[in-house]
């Protein structure tokens, strides 16, 4: 029999499927380990189990998704589509991550940051937005940005907005 805690754990972990869709993810080894282990730190902050699906993909790929699904004829480095509430009521899917290689080696590199803790940071991100969590508002941004920072703390990953903050 197993104790209750990893019960409980093992019932508020969410199942992570990654899927490395482009070959410029296989200079990055650990991709995928860095995924999960951010996730599933940020699910440990905020108990939400089911499934996420992650791809790691290109510029090119993500570039169409962000045409199709905001309009917006150009890269990001991530992107998140929580499932509906039919579909998740159904199956706990939570929704699915794209993540785009390019851009988040040209973010890192360009803001002095480690690849791995800025895969670290959008998988979070990701993650957040699949839950409920936005940043339309100032309010909204606060919160998640302080929610962000204390999960990539608790992995030793340094707050990603410590620059902008300073900057205000």
């Amino acid at each position: 029999m197993m104790p209750a805690a990893a019960t409980k754990d093992a019932q508020t972990m969410p199942t992570i499927d990654v899927v490395i869709e482009a070959d410029a993810w296989a200079a990055y080894g650990d991709a995928e380990d860095i995924v999960r282990k951010a996730i599933e730190a940020a699910a440990a902050f905020e108990n939400k189990p089911g499934e996420v699906a992650v791809m790691l993909t290109d510029d090119a790929t993500i570039q169409q998704l962000n045409a199709q699904w905001r309009g917006m004829e150009k890269p990001t480095n991530v992107l998140a589509f929580p499932a509906s509430d039919v579909s998740a009521a159904q199956d706990h899917h939570l929704g699915d991550i794209a993540i785009a290689c390019e851009t988040v080696a040209r973010e890192a590199e360009a803001e002095n940051k480690a690849f791995s803790d800025h895969l670290a940071h959008l998988a979070i991100h990701g993650y957040l937005h699949l839950i409920g969590f936005d940043h339309e508002t100032d309010d909204e941004a606060c919160r998640m940005e302080s929610l962000e920072t204390r999960i990539l703390s608790s992995l030793a990953i340094a707050d990603p907005y410590t620059d902008r903050k300073f900057a205000d």
